[in-house]
């Protein structure tokens, strides 16, 4: 995916597109370039960023906003941010909107900056699993995402070849529902955290409920995902389902960043299976990020 149109260097950007607060922060985030590293880890569980936080060498920075907790810090000798992003694609336009712009729009004149940076974004999730072979406690890796929230679509955009054909055959593959889109995430960061068990196709639902097959009181219309679980296309297969993924992919892909997902499975849609250890599967996780980092 990469964008059609984007604002020149030096082009004024007007103050209701983009606010600050009144010490030059970032409006929902709260934040200042120095808080954002080119490394940057994002979790869902505000709580989260505390216990990555903990293995830091050190702590420079704390920064608590609405669902939005940041920590910066070093790690292993290397600067590192770890935010949170709450929960789905929403959170995630934002999220990655305003630390593309504390980083590479100049605050006092609201002026696209000359030398722009290029952040690698890395999520540490949990998800669940269509495919009966996996098993909770597998880590996977999103390869490509796909979902149907539409944000993309907000932006002048066009999608590359890949995932135009990954988006023709999830059409055919009896997924044709409005405002689908397709992403690719990065194979550099692929192979820089290979901390995964398994690759494959992530959906991204925009909601936990009924998008994700749950009926509690209300029958969710996608409860048997059939097309889902067979689906299959070079080779990968729709892996897991989970709430941010593609829109991270989308973002971070249009503002010219690396990004990519990796979660951990807490539960098996197909064997109503769910994790026995679901902490010491996200410590894996986690532990699995900081070695390779």
């Amino acid at each position: 995916m990469r964008p059609t149109h984007i604002r020149s260097i030096q082009e004024n950007i007007p103050q209701t597109h983009l606010i600050y607060n009144s010490d030059g922060s970032v409006y929902h985030l709260g934040i200042l370039e120095e808080h954002v590293a080119d490394d940057i880890w994002i979790v869902g569980d505000p709580d989260r960023v505390g216990i990555i936080s903990s293995f830091f060498d050190q702590v420079d920075f704390q920064i608590h906003r609405r669902e939005f907790v940041l920590h910066k810090g070093i790690l292993k000798g290397r600067p590192l941010t770890v935010v949170s992003s709450g929960i789905g694609v929403d959170n995630i336009e934002i999220l990655i909107s305003e630390l593309d712009a504390a980083v590479n729009i100049e605050a006092s004149t609201q002026c696209v900056k000359s030398n722009l940076r290029k952040l690698k974004f890395l999520r540490l999730g949990t998800c669940g699993t269509l495919r009966s072979e996996i098993a909770p406690g597998t880590i996977v890796a999103s390869s490509f995402a796909y979902a149907y929230d539409g944000v993309p679509y907000s932006y002048e955009m066009e999608f590359s070849a890949h995932e135009e054909d990954l988006i023709a055959a999830l059409k055919t593959g009896g997924m044709d529902r409005p405002n689908l889109y397709a992403v690719a995430g990065s194979a550099f960061l692929q192979e820089r955290y290979a901390i995964w068990d398994t690759k494959g196709i992530t959906y991204t639902a925009n909601g936990f409920y009924g998008p994700q097959g749950r009926s509690v009181r209300l029958k969710s219309k996608l409860e048997a995902f059939a097309a889902e679980s067979s689906f299959e296309w070079n080779q990968l297969v729709i892996t897991n389902i989970e709430m941010e993924c593609a829109g991270l992919y989308a973002m971070a892909s249009l503002l010219g960043h690396e990004a990519l997902t990796c979660c951990v499975i807490l539960a098996n849609r197909k064997t109503q299976e769910f994790s026995a250890h679901p902490a010491a599967d996200v410590d894996r996780l986690i532990q699995n990020a900081i070695a390779a980092f």
